[in-house]
Order: structure tokens, then C-alpha cells, then sequence
């Protein structure tokens, strides 16, 4: 027997807010829809929720908050973002976070150009704070869970804040299961390809012109990994971003770059390894060699600190529940 529809409506309504609510064409409602598994009925200011009891019960509560959001136009962003945040409990620490501010809970604020800019999971926020405590930081998990962008943000604030004087990104240049072949021009744009959602990160969190000239000042630096050997990195904010494709050697070399004022953050995810086979990888050897070591930190992120698009937490659980068999 199927559950009764959940009804709610908004009264009074106030139009404007209940357009924005919907979106175009009821967009926001079919967003609302979809991530949540359910089907929304609507007939001016009633609603009419069906699916499962918990879910109908969450796409209520979705509707209210957003609806108290629709003073003015929420974007697919807002409104993706702020789903994420409800369909995991945990989340709603870090909300009480932006109020209070707190040693334990408060997301640190970060000078960069999006101000809206925060974890959003406890775990994202244990992270943040741990690359501001720690002189090098490993961050290990999944897809879409902020590993790279956070990093690159907290990095632009210690930038923007004369805590270091450049930015060092580093990636090993591994093909993950295709053969690109040769790849023309300089060494920046033979590694361009790999760097790409480095670059991406920056000009999000900086404006285009910006990093662009901070590239043309050497603020920003791009250090391909094999050719990381024999330096030593003062006042730096280094990231190895995809460490998972290092080789044991390699991540003992990267690490020992470290110099005076610097700070590292090594991200990757170890269920993603493109090494060969008989290659064992550098970040599975390092969390069981540093993890007693003081002064390191490690974040291990799961499939609820997943913060894209909606459906990406969803297709991390279906994969790791089809691995497990």
C-alpha cells in the first residue's frame, strides 16, 4: 500500500518568492524531484509530496527552507548545494557553525573571491582546519569531496595574506587508462592537460586576470612532479594533487621538498590508481608510514562529504556498494 502524498502549502503566499521557489518551467521543482525521488504535484501555493514516508518528509522540509531562501532567484548551485546539505544530517553542524563561532566547529573563513566560501560537511571543515594547523596535510577520498578545491582555497589565502609567497602545484603526469601520445610545446603545456582542474580551482577562487598575472609574476608556479627532484621549497603553499599516481619514491622525494614557511597538501583517492600494476602507489605507502607522525594531518573522506552535483553522492554509493559484491 503506498503511503498518503505529504500536502503542504504557503500561506499567505507571496507570488514572487513562490516563482522563485518553482524556477522557470518549474525547474527548481523538477531539481527537487529528482534528487530526492519523489513527484511534486503543485496548484498554485499547494503542494503534493508522493514517495517514500522519509523522503516526502525531507522534500517538505526542502521546500519550506527554500522557500524562506526566495526572497530573491536561487540558482541550480544554491539550490544543489543547499539538497546536499539537507540529505545529510551531519551537515547541519556545520550551519550552526556559521553563527557560533567555535574552535571546534567554526569553518575557517577564507580570503578568496567566493564569499560563500565554507566546509560544508564536518569532515571538509576538520580539513580546512587541519592544512591552517598542520605544515602538511594528506586528504584521501573519493570524487567530489573537496580534496583539490579546498586545498587551492585555503593556498589563495595564504597567498592573499603574505602567509607564503607562491603557489606550487604539482601532479604527476599519469594517463588515466588512455594514451594521449605526444603532447607539443613547453613543459607547462605538455602538463597543462593534467593540471586542468588546478586551473580551474584558481580562476574560480581568483577571477582569470588575476591568476593570469600571478602566474606572469611567479606567484603561481607549476612544478611537474618529476622535475620536483633537487629543490627545496621556501614560503611555499605546494600541492600534489592525484598523489594516488605516485610512486613510493616519488611521494618520499615530493616530501622532502619541503622547505622553510611552506606548507603541503597531498590529496588523491586510492580506489583511482593508474600506475601500472606492478607499481606500488606512494599515498597507500605514506598513510601507513606518516600516519603516527606528529605534525602530519590526515582527512579521510567518504561518499557523504560528496558536495556536486546531487547524483554524484548517489553513483559513489552505488560503485562502492558494487565493489564490496
Amino acid at each position: 500500500m503506498k503511503p498518503p502524498p505529504v500536502e503542504i502549502s504557503f500561506s499567505p503566499v507571496d507570488n514572487q518568492r513562490l516563482a522563485n521557489l518553482c524556477g522557470a518551467l518549474d525547474e527548481n521543482l523538477k531539481q527537487i524531484e529528482t534528487v530526492l525521488d519523489v513527484t511534486i504535484a503543485r496548484r498554485g501555493e499547494h503542494f503534493s509530496l508522493r514517495g517514500k514516508s522519509a523522503q516526502t518528509l525531507l522534500a517538505a522540509d526542502a521546500l519550506r527552507n527554500f522557500y524562506g531562501q526566495a526572497q530573491h532567484h536561487l540558482s541550480i548551485e544554491q539550490l544543489q548545494l543547499g539538497l546536499i546539505e539537507m540529505m545529510n544530517p551531519t551537515h547541519a553542524v556545520n550551519h550552526a557553525a556559521a553563527d557560533i563561532p567555535s574552535t571546534e566547529t567554526a569553518s575557517p573563513a577564507l580570503i578568496t573571491r567566493r564569499g560563500d566560501l565554507r566546509g560544508r560537511t564536518p569532515r571538509q571543515v576538520q580539513y580546512l582546519q587541519q592544512i591552517q594547523k598542520h605544515d602538511i596535510t594528506f586528504s584521501i577520498g573519493p570524487a567530489g569531496t573537496g580534496k583539490t578545491y579546498l586545498a587551492v582555497a585555503s593556498a589563495v589565502d595564504a597567498l592573499e595574506r603574505d602567509i607564503v609567497a607562491r603557489i606550487v602545484l604539482v601532479r604527476p603526469a599519469v594517463e588515466a587508462g588512455e594514451r594521449l601520445g605526444f603532447l607539443p610545446g613547453d613543459i607547462v603545456q605538455k602538463v597543462d592537460p593534467y593540471l586542468r582542474p588546478l586551473y580551474d580551482a584558481l580562476y574560480d577562487l581568483m577571477g582569470f586576470d588575476k591568476t593570469s598575472k600571478q602566474f606572469e609574476r611567479s606567484a603561481i608556479e607549476v612544478a611537474p612532479l618529476a622535475f620536483m627532484r633537487g629543490r627545496t621549497l621556501n614560503q611555499s603553499f605546494i600541492i600534489l594533487d592525484e598523489a594516488q599516481n605516485t610512486t613510493p619514491e616519488q611521494m618520499k622525494m615530493f616530501l622532502t621538498r619541503i622547505g622553510f614557511g611552506s606548507k603541503a597538501v597531498v590529496t588523491g583517492d586510492v580506489t583511482q590508481i593508474d600506475l601500472a600494476k606492478h607499481l606500488k602507489s606512494g599515498l597507500v605507502e605514506a598513510q601507513q608510514v606518516l600516519e603516527k607522525v606528529r605534525g602530519i594531518a590526515f582527512t579521510h573522506f567518504d561518499a557523504e562529504d560528496v558536495v556536486r552535483h546531487p547524483l554524484v553522492q548517489r553513483i559513489v554509493n552505488a560503485y562502492q556498494k558494487y565493489d564490496r559484491g
